[in-house]
């Protein structure tokens, strides 16, 4: 007998999913999150899954873990003081950036501070061309002085070094490097071509810096992680999930953290992938909503988008990453009143410790959990497999002194924090909808984390979507997805010609080098026991334009030099977004991309007995609803048997999370155990 183990830490709880190899079984958990002490609660998870599961953790041969680390580094402003060198007269490219304000439509937007302050940077001379050809040696002397300056006088606990064109020709960096350690040796020092090899200077520099501002972080905290493992006697080898869905060897991690730094939030999209392609719902906007955001990805044909430019608090980081936007507030997000006497939900959240006032951890706050637990909808039944009884006096009146404030009931002020907190949302999706030109309604809304899926009904009416899915363990989908996700990982080389006849040799020549990196990183770190595949992109434009398209290729028009092929790639799919093209001008190559992988095993989806008859409740409560206290049916999850249908207003308690149904929707428990609720008055 053997496991395979899936972690993932949110903003309250830490989720677990553990698949038996021998019985396909899948056992899952969630204990509260340590931000605190780090690796505690992965400790306290693995203990109570041997203490109450009979998991014999000896017997753990894979384990995999999605972590927010690197993003609350970024967002608390805690990760390293970084110094910059970079070329003379080029000091201010991460003060420039490109000129944008975030908001166009706020006078008083501000683009957020660089993360590496402008006294923090030095220039050298030395430049290479845009060719790759040195056109001024490079001052190694500076360098040194540069580094020592930035050590001593400022105190910096590293240095990256950016150069113009570094991703053309790295020599000059990498010389830089080798003088300051031979100096410096024990000093972390990091070359931006090294980490994401990228043409446009700001973008690289940006990425290059969150990789060295968050490495250390992530670095000690994989590091501890490991040590919590081998204290346990567990003798696989850690994983992390990536920002692209895949998953790599932690000590690979600690030396490339920027692949890593999206880790938490793709895991969930991957997971939400799986259950739409076993479940036949392929095209899905999966809706996370944990402790602290909501955040809401696309999936095609059961595939999540990728891109590249995700936010990672306030800053952008241009690596491939699963599309996910951060489009509202998580179930520990604190309600207040403003000076104006305006009800305000978030940013600020109540997090795992002290948590919303019902979990009786000392919060003293109302969050929109605490809204929900006053309206009714939870505290029926244990919250967190049995860790949490939930205080619904606590919640009522931490919520009464906002009623006060407002001059409404205590049931109203929990009504209106919920509407608050869904109008946020919709305004975040409605864009997300828009730039991609999907129609909501021909997707099914996939809800997870602890309060997606008791907060499905009421996005679904908002933004006017006829079908959700809730998977069978939605609360911890996210380490699910960690735990089948594949082994993955991107390669790029920046190309900059002209697609012709005299170039296409060129592209098959770049992609060859690609491959030949592709292979050994994925036999390095699969070792050489699992079959792979490869995928190519290119990053293309018609000529003249700005901004390029991340184009899937087929590779037997690379490896075949197919000018007609690639040419017809980029047209058909320039069409599909844009709803036109123009064959007839030329096209431009900015940079092309191999995507190595190797697919991990995953668990089937079981079929569950048919239903003989009616579903029965557990009981009844009083639900306030629509302005209304009803009397609703409460569910047991565990109870509900295939074909099983529930009419809204009806609410559906399991360990993991809480389900509610609205009035107007009526859910069918499907096959599989999925429940799916339709809005019938859309």
């Amino acid at each position: 007998m053997s496991y395979r183990v899936g972690v993932d830490i949110g903003g309250s709880f830490a989720d677990f999913a553990v698949l038996d190899t021998e019985t396909n079984d899948l056992i899952v958990l969630k204990v509260m999150s340590r931000a605190d002490v780090p690796g505690d609660d992965v400790k306290a998870g693995l203990l109570q899954l041997r203490d109450e599961c009979g998991i014999d953790l000896s017997q753990i041969e894979y384990f995999t873990h999605g972590t927010t680390v690197g993003v609350n580094a970024v967002v608390q402003g805690k990760g390293s003081r970084l110094g910059l060198i970079t070329n003379r007269n080029f000091e201010d490219v991460l003060e420039l950036a490109r000129l944008k304000t975030p908001d166009m439509y706020n006078l008083y937007s501000k683009r957020p501070a660089p993360i590496i302050p402008r006294e923090y940077v030095r220039g050298i001379d030395g430049r290479i061309g845009a060719d790759g050809n040195e056109l001024a040696p490079l001052a190694c002397d500076q360098a040194v002085a540069a580094a020592e300056y930035l050590f001593e006088q400022q105190h910096c606990e590293g240095i990256l070094i950016s150069l113009l064109h570094a991703y053309r020709n790295p020599e000059h960096e990498r010389r830089a490097k080798q003088a300051i350690l031979e100096k410096h040796p024990d000093r972390f020092v990091l070359c931006a071509s090294d980490v994401w090899p990228i043409v446009r200077e700001f973008e690289r520099t940006v990425t290059a810096g969150m990789a060295a501002y968050t490495q250390p972080t992530i670095n000690r905290y994989l590091t501890r992680l490991q040590g919590v493992l081998d204290g346990l006697n567990i003798p696989a080898d850690l994983h992390v999930t990536k920002s692209n869905g895949g998953v790599m060897q932690a000590e690979s991690a600690k030396d490339n953290s920027i692949q890593v730094i999206l880790s938490g939030t793709a895991s969930g999209v991957i997971g939400a992938s799986y259950v739409a392609k076993r479940s036949g719902h392929v095209n899905c906007l999966s809706l996370d909503i944990g402790g602290t955001t909501a955040d809401v990805a696309l999936i095609e044909n059961a595939t999540p988008h990728f891109t590249t430019g995700e936010f990672v608090g306030e800053h952008q980081i241009f690596i491939p990453s699963v599309s996910v936007n951060s489009i509202g507030d998580g179930g520990g997000s604190i309600a207040w009143v403003d000076d104006f006497g305006v009800l305000k939900v978030g940013p600020e959240s109540a997090g795992s410790n002290p948590g919303p006032v019902c979990f009786r951890r000392g919060g003293t706050q109302a969050t929109i959990t605490d809204a929900y637990a006053v309206l009714g909808y939870i505290g029926h039944h244990p919250l967190s497999y049995g860790s949490i009884a939930l205080d619904r006096d606590g919640a009522i009146r931490a919520v009464g002194e906002l009623a006060d404030k407002l001059g409404k009931t205590v049931h109203e002020t929990a009504a209106a924090i919920v509407d608050v907190s869904i109008s946020g949302m919709y305004a975040g999706v409605s864009q997300l909808i828009s730039r991609y030109g999907v129609d909501p309604k021909s997707y099914t809304l996939l809800p997870f984390g602890g309060a997606g899926p008791m907060m499905a009904c009421h996005f679904a009416r908002a933004i006017r979507m006829k079908n959700i899915l809730v998977p069978a363990a939605p609360g911890v989908l996210s380490a699910l997805g960690g735990l089948i996700a594949d082994t993955r990982n991107d390669f790029v080389k920046t190309a900059f010609y002209n697609l012709d006849e005299t170039s296409i040799a060129r592209v098959k020549e770049d992609f060859l080098t690609l491959q030949e990196s592709a292979i050994a990183w994925i036999r390095a770190e699969t070792n050489d026991t699992q079959e792979y595949k490869l995928s190519v992109f290119a990053d293309m434009r018609y000529k003249g334009q700005s901004f390029e398209v991340s184009t899937p290729l087929r590779l037997e028009d690379v490896t075949g030099m197919s000018l007609p092929g690639i040419r017809n790639s980029f047209n058909d799919y320039y069409q599909r977004i844009y709803g036109y093209n123009d064959p007839a001008t030329p096209i431009q190559i900015v940079s092309l991309q191999v995507v190595v992988s190797a697919e991990n095993p995953k668990p089937a989806m079981s079929l569950i007995e048919s239903a003989q008859s009616e579903a029965e409740p557990s009981y009844h409560t009083d639900l306030f609803v629509d302005g209304e206290s009803r009397r609703t049916p409460v569910y047991d999850r565990a109870a509900l048997l295939g074909g099983h249908r529930l009419e809204g207003p009806a609410i559906i308690t399991q360990s993991d999370t809480t389900i509610s149904i609205l009035p107007g929707f009526e859910a069918i428990v499907d096959q599989y155990g999925n429940i799916l609720i339709e809005y019938r008055q859309l």
